[in-house]
Formats: structure tokens, sequence, C-alpha cells
């Protein structure tokens, strides 16, 4: 029984054990933070008796799983077109830093202007709104910067989405665009405007501001030289009123680095080796009008050459030779402009002689104690160079040989840099390709061989123009012409032109071959026609005195005599017909029934003139051209000279010299000096004389400050006047005297002329400022046989009809060939009456006319277009000076 009981205490103990276990692995369950507490609770117990029993499971919290993911508030783009932005997908657990990484998906495209994500049970909802398309860009208040200028510039366009980052940006960049015009005070307000079906217009509102100008340049630390001779030499200009031409006046940073680098070179020109900028700062004024820019530099000592020589590594050239032709000496001012010459005329002469790769280098040993400067030039060795190739790219209309027979070079010579600049400007002068144009020199296929390239960029050639102007000398200009300069792509040329205005009409066709069957001869034929009416005046008035009537033809051969000089010959032949008003210059004054030119009205000289001839002319020109550019010289000069001999057939007999010589120069960084000289004689032979058309006439244009033909021999009919008491008084007033040019056959002329260069804005419009003097006469004319009309009663004659019979007047005043009336009265003859009048020959002196002015070229939308204001110094008795004169719609 004892152990019956036993049994049974000991299995109620293991049942009671066992309700306890389920009871506290319910708890457990149920209840984790109390479990946890327990069991650090229990924690001490357990290292008490250093025991560890196995950790009680801790069971993590089940998440939401996301079931569906759908797009709301999408207009223009698909809900799966959205889904595919994001990593966000069903099936995956949600938790809110997955729904952070999904908006900053979205946001990244820049397609939404707002986004958000909600969970609802598993369901995850994302809710978009669109940004924008754009409907235009618009931009307000630009003026100095176009929108052509502007809107490739930005980012944003038509059609595209709207983004906010993209408008900052724009206006930041537009406010660069206007500072690197020089305004500063530039800004920039961008406006939205909403249109339907989430559409914008965005407008940029401008304000430009003023350009942001150089108002003071101040210089620290300079006492050899003055603040004014150094701001001289930048090319950044403090405003001032009297700088409204140029566009330097305007701050740039690229030119602030560049005026230190001027200011450099200044120095070491003038032998400051040490000089250098030790800084310079540019400062904004509070208003952002205008900068203020400070440079602190520090002078040094000034400098001499001291031993100056050459070692040559290249033993065709002597070093003592070539030393002792090195343009500076030992106790010169140090120049370091005249060293970095001296450097690439030794590299011109080593590629004259077929170096093309010699490389000259400068040693410079610099004695701080006696404050010299050695130089050793050392001419380093290389081979000698030959031209492997000659290489022509980018001419689709251009034939190659038309640019390989300006070579002066041909594969296998040895190179020859001279020969290599002078195809670059025979090329340039062609005017085919761009201004810019270069000969490049690539490394052959050895080191003695190199390869010339002319990589070549076509301009149109052909040439269209019709045009309508006024001239100060034509009145109303009408003109229509067409050219090819490289017809057919073979360097011909062929033009055609019609010319219109109140005095002169021409037609003219013209060819040109540059190379006769690829050789170099040129020829060339011109064919034309010219209808000219000469007039005098009487005070401002014109009046139109007798016709030329020109038809002709003129052919004409060049050959070259060397590089630089060229022999042209032509055979000119023109059928001229000179006539004048029968009606107003004709008359019968002797009676015999015949009308003829009558001198008492048109002059001796006019009258000398008419009638018809012909001129068979005989011509050749001998010319040198060195030119740079035969379209704008920049340097180089030309010499012609040319004489023609009229008589070898036809009925004119005359020989005409004519010289011309001009000179350029580049001087003072940018400005064109030039000067030019002209002058011409013609003498008649066989015993002719030299008829007025084919005299020398000397005035507007060719002369500034004076009038059209108003230079040299000139006939002036003065009328005389009653003085009131009886006696005869010549009329001195201007208005009320004729004035006839009569030509001379002597002439020069000389012009020196500098061309100022303006700003990037001016040079974009084309405008070519220049000062000039010209220099100037017209002269050696046989005294005319001059007319006089007596005192007081004039002279008289009858007028007759042009069948030479006499004419009377009726009592109505109708002019008839009858004697007498119906009734047999007599009528009164019907008589002419000339004034009393006298004619004076003024002008046939040799003497200068000397005049000084200011002119500008404008390259108008209307065609070239000049303005010349001048000033006589010296004229003679009888010159017709005009201060004022422009032309526009024809070239000069």
């Amino acid at each position: 029984m004892n152990g019956r009981n036993m049994r049974g205490d000991t299995a109620m103990t293991n049942g009671r054990r066992l309700a306890l276990a389920l009871l506290g692995g319910t708890m457990l369950g149920g209840m984790p933070t109390i479990a946890l507490a327990q069991t650090a609770g229990a924690q001490p117990a357990e290292e008490a008796t250093g025991e560890q029993p196995a950790p009680a499971p801790v069971v993590a919290p089940s998440p939401d799983t996301i079931r569906s993911i759908a797009i709301t508030g999408s207009e223009r783009l698909e809900p799966q077109t959205i889904l595919s932005y994001i990593t966000l997908r069903p099936g995956q657990p949600y938790s809110q830093a997955a729904a952070d990484q999904a908006l900053k998906e979205l946001y990244a495209t820049e397609l939404f202007s707002n986004a958000s994500v909600r969970n609802d049970g598993g369901d995850v909802v994302i809710e978009v709104v669109e940004n924008p398309v754009i409907n235009r860009i618009i931009l307000e208040g630009n003026k100095r910067l176009k929108n052509d200028k502007i809107i490739p510039e930005i980012k944003l366009a038509p059609r595209q989405i709207f983004t906010r980052s993209k408008v900052r940006a724009d206006t930041a960049r537009i406010v660069e665009l206007y500072k690197r015009q020089g305004r500063f005070a530039a800004t920039v307000e961008p406006k939205i405007v909403e249109l339907s079906q989430n559409r914008v217009d965005v407008v940029y509102e401008i304000s430009e501001g003023p350009k942001s100008k150089v108002r003071q340049i101040n210089i620290i630390g300079n006492e050899v030289f003055s603040d004014g001779a150094l701001r001289g030499e930048m090319v950044t200009k403090q405003s001032r009123f009297t700088s409204f031409f140029s566009s330097n006046t305007s701050y740039d940073p690229d030119r602030l680095a560049f005026d230190q680098q001027k200011l450099r070179q200044f120095y070491l020109t003038e032998g400051y080796a040490d000089f250098r900028v030790v800084s310079a700062v540019a400062e904004l004024t509070p208003d952002k009008k205008d900068f203020i820019i400070t440079y602190v530099v520090e002078e040094g000592e000034r400098y001499k050459f001291g031993e100056v020589a050459v070692d040559s590594q290249i033993r065709d050239f002597d070093s003592d030779l070539m030393s002792g032709q090195l343009p500076m000496q030992s106790g010169d001012f140090y120049d370091a402009k005249l060293v970095e010459d001296t450097v690439e005329q030794l590299s011109e002469l080593a590629g004259t002689f077929g170096y093309a790769f010699a490389d000259v280098r400068p040693q410079f040993q610099r004695n701080k104690d006696d404050l010299t400067m050695g130089i050793t030039f050392v001419l380093n060795e290389a081979p000698r160079v030959y031209v492997e190739r000659i290489d022509v790219n980018g001419n689709t209309l251009t034939q190659d040989k038309v640019l390989r027979r300006e070579f002066r070079l041909s594969e296998g010579d040895a190179f020859n840099s001279i020969g290599v600049k002078r195809s670059t400007n025979r090329i340039k002068s062609l005017g085919f390709f761009q201004e810019n144009f270069e000969i490049e020199q690539k490394d052959g296929s050895a080191p003695d061989r190199i390869v010339l390239e002319a990589n070549v960029e076509e301009n149109p050639t052909g040439e269209l123009q019709l045009s309508a102007g006024f001239s100060s000398i034509e009145s109303f200009i009408l003109s229509a012409s067409i050219r090819q300069r490289n017809f057919r792509g073979r360097g011909q040329t062929i033009g055609a032109g019609v010319n219109y205005s109140r005095f002169s009409r021409s037609f003219n066709l013209s060819f040109t071959e540059p190379y006769v069957f690829d050789r170099n001869i040129s020829a060339g034929i011109d064919l034309y026609r010219r209808d000219f009416n000469s007039f005098n005046f009487t005070g401002s008035d014109r009046n139109t005195t007798f016709s030329q009537a020109t038809t002709g033809a003129s052919l004409r051969i060049g050959v070259p005599l060397s590089e630089y000089m060229s022999l042209v010959g032509s055979y000119t032949i023109n059928y001229d017909d000179v006539t004048l008003d029968e009606n107003q210059f004709f008359a019968d004054l002797d009676g015999d029934g015949v009308r003829t030119c009558e001198p008492l009205i048109a002059g001796r000289f006019l009258c000398e003139a008419i009638g018809q001839r012909v001129s068979s002319i005989l011509g050749v020109t001998v010319a040198y051209e060195n030119l740079d550019s035969r379209f704008r010289p920049t340097r180089g000069s030309s010499v012609s000279l040319t004489t023609e001999v009229a008589g070898l057939g036809g009925s004119v007999k005359y020989i005409r010299n004519r010289a011309n010589a001009k000179r350029y120069w580049n001087v003072l960084n940018g400005f064109i000096f030039s000067l030019s000289a002209e002058g011409g004689a013609i003498n008649a032979w066989g015993g002719s004389e030299v008829l007025l058309t084919d005299r020398f006439f000397l005035g507007e244009p060719q002369i500034r400050g004076f009038d059209i033909r108003g230079v040299g021999p000139r006939v002036l009919r003065q009328p005389i006047v009653d003085d009131g008491n009886g006696n005869p008084l010549v009329v001195t007033d201007p208005n009320r005297i004729s004035d006839d040019a009569i030509g001379g056959n002597s002439y020069y002329l000389g012009r020196a002329e500098l061309e100022i260069p303006l700003g990037t804005g001016a040079r974009e419009l084309g405008l070519r400022p220049s000062i000039f003097m010209d220099v100037g006469a017209l002269f050696n004319v046989a005294t005319p046989q001059l007319q006089q009309s007596p005192f007081p009663g004039g002279l008289a004659f009858q007028r007759r009809d042009t069948a030479g019979n006499p004419l009377f007047v009726t009592a109505a005043g109708v002019a008839t060939t009858d004697s007498v009336d119906d009734m047999g009265n007599p009528l009164s003859p019907l008589n002419q009456t000339f004034a009393p009048f006298q004619e004076v020959f003024l002008g046939d002196s040799a003497s200068p006319r000397v005049t000084i002015g200011i002119g500008v070229n404008w390259n108008s939308p209307f065609g070239p277009f000049r303005i010349d204001f001048a000033h006589a110094l010296r004229k003679q008795p009888g010159d017709d000076t005009k201060k004022f004169t422009f032309n526009v719609g024809t070239q000069f």
C-alpha cells in the first residue's frame, strides 16, 4: 500500500509538473515581454548555479505582404509605364523604406510634380500628379540678345516636360549669356502661365540692364611708365564719352587675363625681364553698372643684351656668319619681341633651305649682377625634308588642278617654307575658299618626308545681284548682274551686268580663263555697250551737254614674268558716237540755211567733240603684286604700269600712259594703313589732237572733298549785267554761272588712309571707318577758244527750222516759215538773243589740291555703302568743293 501510495504520489506530482509546463508555455507564447523579463530576472540564479539552459524561442511578428499596386492621377502616362519606373512589386513585403525608395524613383524621372504612397492592408495605392507639358517658350524684354541666340542655349523647349529644376538652370544660363555680353546687372524672372489639358507657357521676363563698363583702371607699383602708357597697351579701355564706338570698354574676365599678358609683353619688350603682375582684381560697383580694375605690378630692373650668338648644328649654316647678322647687339636694351622675331626668322631661313623641322631654341644667360641677358640661338640638327605628297581635300565643285596649279612646290621638291606661304596666299586670293585657309604640314612616311595638305571649305562663288540705290553722282541707280567666279569648277569667270541711272546706261558680258590649255597664260574677252550723258552745272542745277554712246570689245592675254610680276597685253576696239541736242546747241547764224553746232551756244570744245569715230587701241601692262589678299588686303603692295596706243587703225591717235601703286601695312594692333599713288598722261600723235572724250577727269569719287569733275581745267560762262549806270558788271554768283569741266591731259593722285578697327558688334555690322588725306591735280590742256556775247545788247540771230528755213512769229506767237500773214502783212523774224556774257578759263594748274576727312564703309543689306566727310585744305580758282558725299547700291 505504501508502494502504491508512493507511485500514486509520484504520478500526481508528474501530472502537476506537466500542467505547470503547459501553463508556462502558454504564458510565454502570449506574453513575450514578461517571459523575457523573467528570463532576465532568473539570470543571476543561473549564473550562481553555473547551468546554461536552452534559450526560450523568440517569435518575430508577421509582416504585411503587398497584394496589389494601383496607380491614380496619371493622365498621359500609362499605369504600367509608371510601374516600370519603380522597383516595388506585388508579393514583396511592404515597409516605409520601400515606399520612400519608390517615391525617390518617381521623382528621379522628372515626370511628376507630386507623388504619394499609401498602404490599405496590402493594397498599395500610388497617387501621382504629372508635370505639365510645355506649350511655348516666350522671351520678353530681350533686345540686345535675340531669340536665336538664347533659345539654342536653354534646356526647355516646346512639347517637353516642364520641371522647375530646368527652369532654374535656364534662368542661370540666360544670365550667364548676358554676363558674356558685359551685362552683369541683367536679371531673369521665370513665370508660368497654366493652360488647359495640363499645359503651360514658360515666360522668361528679362531685364537686360546697362552694359557693365570699366569705369577705372588703376595700376599700382609702376614707376618707369605712366598709368596712361600702360593703359594704352591693354585691350580693355576705360569707358569715356569718346569711346562709344568701341566694345572694349565692357568688362570681360578673359580680356582681363589677356591684358596681364599684354603688360608682361610690353615690359619684356622694354627690357624689364623680371616684371610680374602681382595681382589683378576686378570689383563690381554696388549699382552693378561698372567695374573698377586694379593691377599691382613689380617692374624690376632693366636688362641689356649680353653676348648674342648663333650655334648652328646644321652644317649648311655658318654659325659665325649668322651671328654677325643678328638684329640685336651686345649693349642694346633687352627686347623679348626681338628675340621671338629672331627665332621665327631663323626657322624660316632653315625652312627655305629645306629643313622643315628645324628646331631653334634660345638659351638665356641672365646675369643679375651687371643686368645683362646673354642669348645663344641654338639651331639644332634636323634632316633635310622633301615633299612626299600634296593632298587636296574638301573640294566638291572645284577641280583638283585649280588648287594644285597654285602650289609653288611640287611632289619630290625640297621643302621650302616661303613656297608654302606663297602657295597659301595664292589659294586664298582665288576667293573660292575660307578666309582662314592654311596649308597643313604633316609627317611623311620617313623622317625626311613631309605631306602638304590643302583642306578647303568651298564658299559660294555664284553671284546674282538685283539692287536699287541712290547716289549723289548718278541719282537713282538700278543694276542687275550675274557672275560665276568658278565656272564649272575650272576657276573661270563669266558674268553679265546691266546698269541704269539718270545719266548713264551700260551692258556688258565678260569671260576670263586664268589658265589657257592648262598653261600659266590667262585670257579674257569683254563685250560692252555704254551710253553716257555728260553734264555741266549752273549753280546746283545739272544740265545735260553731250551724249556719248560706246560700243566695243576688248581682248586680253596675260603671262607671268616671275612669281610676283606679270605682263598683260590687250586689244580694244570702240565705236563712239558723240552727239549734242540740235534743238539746244545748233543754230544758223550765218544765214546759209545750214544749222550747225554753234560755239556761241555750246562752246567750241563741245562742238569739236561731236562726231563718230573708231578707236583701235593696243595696250600693255606690267604688274607687280604681293598682297596677302586681293579682296581686302591688309599687307603687301601692288604696282602697275600701263601704256595704250590708239591709231593702229581707226580714226583716233594717241598714246596714254598710266602708273598705279598701293601699299598696305597692318599696324597698331588691327589698324590698316595704306598709301596709294597714281598718275597718267595722254598725248596725241600723227598731227591729231586729244579729244574731250579721251581726256582724264578728276573729282568725286577719286578725290574726296571735291564735286564730280570738280578738279582741273574748266570754262566758266559768266553773265554780264548793267550796274545801274550803264556800265558792264560781271556776275560772280555761282548759282548763275555755267561750269563746264573740259578735262586734262595729265593728272596725279595720292591717298593716305588709316582704317580704324571697331568692336565685335560693329564688325558684325560690317562697319569700317577710316581717316584719310587725298592729294591730286589735273592739268595740261590747251587753252580753248573762248566765246563772248557783247554788252549791252547781246547777240541776236534769226531762228530756223530743221530744214534751215528762217522762222517768223505770228501775232498769236506761233512760229512759221511764212514771212507774211494772210493779209500780206510782213511778220516779225523769230530771233534768239544771247544776253551779254563772257567765258573764263580756269583750273589748268599742277598745284596740288589737298583734302582731309573721315569716311565709313558699311556692308549694308542694300549693298556696299560709303559715306565721306571731307574738307579741302588747298584748292585752285574754279575748283568745285563738296564736303559730304555718299553712295549706296554700287561698288566703288
